[in-house]
């Protein structure tokens, strides 16, 4: 385990993930606009870019021109109306995600204040493999984590501190 500390557990635990699958000094486009996350990546030893906020349903200018040796997607998918296109289109030979898992007893998120910020998948681990081996990836790596609020303490903190929130995957390109 990483021995910093970072102000979320899914931070270290994306961390953690991230450096188990790929190497410190790895050239990375993390799709999304600059986040506290791809500052702790460039802190740690990798060399990233970042998508510039373009609608990633429609516009694939940043994958399709980068030469990244591997593209990041954390917490993004599930925003997108049609991840798959992006999938294809990106030119990079490694793959690393992160997406919330959709769970039984609370609805997909939607902000009450910004009416962009809003899930529009929440997947379970079968549909996000079967995403990513539809649009040409093999999965080689895969772990899943809990959300790790307890308060207030009432039935659905207890559930998601017990039942797994969120699911990584590391895929590389099919040959």
């Amino acid at each position: 385990m990483h021995s910093k500390f970072y102000p979320h557990k899914r931070y270290k635990h994306t961390l953690d993930f991230l450096q188990e699958v790929v190497p410190k000094g790895a050239k990375i486009l993390d799709l999304g606009v600059s986040n506290p996350f791809s500052e702790i990546m460039e802190t740690e030893g990798y060399i990233v870019e970042n998508t510039k906020g373009e609608d990633l349903d429609e516009d694939f200018s940043s994958v399709q021109e980068s030469d990244a040796e591997v593209v990041t997607a954390f917490e993004i998918f599930e925003h997108l109306l049609a991840p798959f296109n992006v999938l294809k289109e990106i030119k990079a030979k490694k793959l690393v995600v992160t997406v919330p898992l959709r769970l039984w007893f609370a609805k997909a998120y939607r902000s009450k204040t910004d009416p962009t910020d809003r899930n529009y998948h929440e997947f379970e681990d079968w549909q996000l493999d079967w995403l990513l081996e539809k649009s040409g990836w093999e999965i080689k790596k895969t772990k899943k984590w809990t959300n790790p609020s307890l308060l207030p303490i009432t039935q659905r903190p207890l559930l998601r501190h017990l039942i797994p929130r969120y699911y990584a995957v590391y895929a590389e390109r099919k040959a």
